[in-house]
């Protein structure tokens, strides 16, 4: 009895460790290896359990690739997963630039991958080529008309220049500046209107695909409108600056005189001051001339009966003019 009960605790601690060895040995995922054409050993998958790599995410890309009739180490899709790349995606683009005739090897897409961009999608737009809408570029034309123009670019991914090159943001931004140097030539806003395609024309021979990670292989106007008068505008302005310095300098002109009357009347009352205080001074210097003797009474009198006749003949004259007026 004791040896049935030990028997059977073998039989679990055997089931136990078997169960325990096929859960760390993806033995499922090696025998779709095998029948898939791929060679791959037990020991392998042991050695990526060990380095931390999900062997399903090297064996079913392996898989694809071979089916596919690509040659590919297993050592550089592992390393590539650990340096954080997709594998998957790097072996869909490698299949999806096979069938499209692309050249591209294993280190280049997984260096535009580790780069960050989705070489799938990247080996996509250079079989089919993608169309760039820019926004509405405003420019405006020797008239001073402004002239809002869209444009439609229509790229390719260029697979050599993926790796360092510049993004849509840089194609859309050189194909504004563009758009504006070519408007701002024109002597008018008609010869925009009248050949839109002078524009495409003068953006392509600039060379805007240098340094980008697309080819340009063509830029087509799509709608082209007529703004604001910036010219008219810009005159009103000016001549409404002209307007408020001339009004500022006259108002300064006009404080100045002011200023100057002001002072005037100030002077006429300080010389008034000088003459009330100099009569003033007459009747001392009469009053000390009699005291003194050098002026005599009769004298006197005879001065205030001049001063009276001359104060009635002012009175005379006056009355005269108002007649005369009348």
């Amino acid at each position: 009895m004791s040896s049935i009960i030990g028997f059977g605790i073998l039989a679990i601690v055997v089931l136990m460790l078997l169960g325990l060895l096929l859960s760390f040995i993806p033995v499922g995922l090696w025998i779709t290896a095998y029948f898939s054409g791929v060679k791959i050993g037990f020991f392998t998958l042991i050695g990526m359990r060990f380095r931390r790599v999900s062997p399903s995410r090297i064996v079913n890309p392996l898989i694809k690739a071979t089916k596919a009739g690509l040659n590919l180490d297993i050592d550089k899709l592992e390393a590539h997963y650990l340096a954080g790349g997709n594998v998957n995606s790097v072996v869909d683009a490698l299949v999806a630039a096979q069938r499209a005739d692309i050249a591209l090897e294993f280190e280049r897409a997984a260096a535009i991958d580790l780069a960050g961009r989705e070489v799938l999608s990247a080996v996509q737009v250079s079989v089919n080529p993608k169309v760039i809408e820019t926004p509405k570029v405003s420019a405006v034309a020797k008239d001073g008309i402004e002239v809002m123009v869209k444009a439609r670019v229509t790229v390719r991914a260029n697979i050599e220049r993926l790796v360092g090159g510049a993004g849509e943001e840089t194609i859309i931004a050189r194909v504004g500046e563009g758009i504006v140097t070519t408007v701002g030539s024109a002597a008018t806003h008609k010869e925009v209107l009248e050949n839109p395609d002078l524009i495409s024309k003068t953006v392509l021979l600039k060379g805007l695909d240098a340094g980008t990670a697309f080819e340009i292989l063509s830029i087509d106007i799509a709608d082209v409108d007529i703004g604001r008068n910036i010219g008219a505008q810009l005159q009103t302005d000016q001549a409404e600056a002209d307007k408020r310095i001339a009004q500022a300098k006259a108002e300064e002109r006009r404080a100045m005189a002011v200023a100057r009357e002001q002072e005037m009347v100030a002077a006429v009352q300080e010389m008034r001051a000088k003459v009330v205080e100099a009569e003033a001074e007459v009747p001392k210097a009469m009053a000390q001339a009699l005291r003194e003797g050098k002026l005599g009474v009769m004298d006197y009198y005879h001065m205030q009966n001049i001063m009276a006749d001359t104060n009635m003949r002012k009175t005379i004259s006056k009355i005269n003019k108002e007649d005369d007026v009348n």
